[in-house]
Parts: structure tokens; C-alpha cells; sequence
């Protein structure tokens, strides 16, 4: 017996579940008085830090361990999708940079929403800056929503600076650089958002910590 083909998508459908109309990933919800199941929560969780910070890393482990369906989306990966014509950051930022930028924030977003419709979960990571609100995790919670959980993580620069040094290609960048990003990610201390300091974990404690940090949030959100 021949298999049917697929029944035919609309404007407003991605894959074959309805996205939320309000194209927002709303919060988790859990009964009162009851503790944060971390590993049995769909959710969505935005990794922030520095180049060097271990950030794709720690996210791609995290999300390969959990007993659930869990998709990882790196800014960075999806920002080299473009080829020919990519504004590479080793060259300077300029406007070509920020919209290529803004592109991978968007598609990053939506890639989020269509997972979490679907039922598997994920984590995003991306070098947010504290002193840009409006571009940084405001760009984020319009993309993805309120309920998405945003967790920094901040080792030393001395760490940052070695890490980084090991790196190739468009990842790597001038140490002058990284100090002047590692300096402005400092502005995250006395945010409210839970800050991990992985200068001396391996990537299995810093995703102990992690899911420890989410558990928190879930327990007691961060206003953001």
C-alpha cells in the first residue's frame, strides 16, 4: 500500500505543529510548593559569556545528557551559514556585521519557538552585552519569549585568554579584543542573573551548575 504524502503546509505552520499565535515561548508552569524537575521541564535556556567562555561547549553537552529531547542552537554556527559574503568579526564591526547579526538572532529564535512547539527543548548560546539591553536579551525575549531562561557564564580572563588562543578560524579572536568583551561581560555582576564561574570545572561540574542555575531560575525568575 502506497504511504500518502504529506498533508500540505500553510503560511501560518512550520513542520506540522501550529506555532503559538502569539510566537512566544510562554514559562514553564509547575504546581506551587513543588520543587523544579530540571530534567523533565520543556524549556528553553539562553547561555551567555564571552568568547572563550566555553559556552558552545557546556551547551552542546548539556543538551546531549537530558533525559528529554533537547536541541542546541549556537549563534555562532548559524551566523557561518553564510558563506560568501560573510562579515567576518576578525575584520572590524560595521553594519554588515550587525545585520548578519540580527539575521542569526531571528533564525535563532524561531528555530527555538518551532522546537519548543514541537516538544523538544533548547539551549542558545551567544556573547550578550549587559550595556546593550535593547539588542541583547530584549532582542532575545522578542524572539523567543518570556519564558526563556538566561544563565551567564563567566570564567577569569586568564582562562578566557588561553581558551581562546586554542580556537581557529573566524572563532579566534585579538586578546585585545577578548579582554575589551570579557571587561563589558563583567557588567553582568549585580544583574539578578545567575552568573557560573567555570574557571576551574570541567564541562561535566559546569553542567551540574547549570542545571543547578536553571533550577533556580524556575524556582525564583530573574527579572530581565
Amino acid at each position: 500500500m502506497p504511504v500518502p504524502p504529506p498533508a500540505p503546509l500553510d503560511s501560518g505552520t512550520t513542520g506540522y505543529i501550529q506555532l503559538p499565535q502569539e510566537r512566544m515561548v510562554p514559562a514553564p508552569q509547575q504546581a506551587p510548593g513543588t520543587p523544579p524537575d530540571v530534567a523533565h521541564t520543556g524549556l528553553a535556556v539562553l547561555l551567555i559569556g564571552p568568547a572563550g567562555a566555553g559556552k558552545t561547549t557546556v551547551a552542546r553537552y548539556w543538551a546531549e545528557r537530558r533525559p528529554v529531547p533537547t536541541a542546541h542552537i549556537s549563534l555562532d554556527d548559524v551566523r557561518e551559514w553564510v558563506r560568501s559574503g560573510f562579515a567576518d568579526p576578525r575584520d572590524g564591526w560595521d553594519d554588515r556585521s550587525e545585520a548578519q547579526y540580527r539575521l542569526a538572532r531571528r533564525t535563532c529564535g524561531f528555530a527555538a519557538r518551532n522546537f519548543l512547539a514541537n516538544g523538544i527543548s533548547c539551549i542558545l548560546d551567544d556573547a550578550v552585552f549587559p550595556d546593550r539591553p535593547a539588542v541583547g536579551l530584549g532582542g532575545w525575549k522578542r524572539h523567543v519569549g518570556p519564558g526563556l531562561i538566561p544563565i551567564v557564564l563567566l570564567p577569569g580572563l586568564e582562562v578566557v585568554l588561553e581558551r581562546n588562543a586554542a580556537r581557529t578560524g573566524t572563532r579566534r579572536l585579538s586578546d585585545e579584543e577578548v579582554a575589551t568583551i570579557h571587561g563589558r561581560m563583567a557588567g553582568w555582576y549585580g544583574s539578578g542573573l545567575p552568573i557560573i564561574d567555570n574557571s576551574r570545572h570541567d564541562v561535566a561540574t559546569t553542567a551540574r551548575m547549570l542545571d543547578e542555575a536553571v533550577a533556580r531560575s524556575l524556582s525564583s525568575p530573574p527579572a530581565w
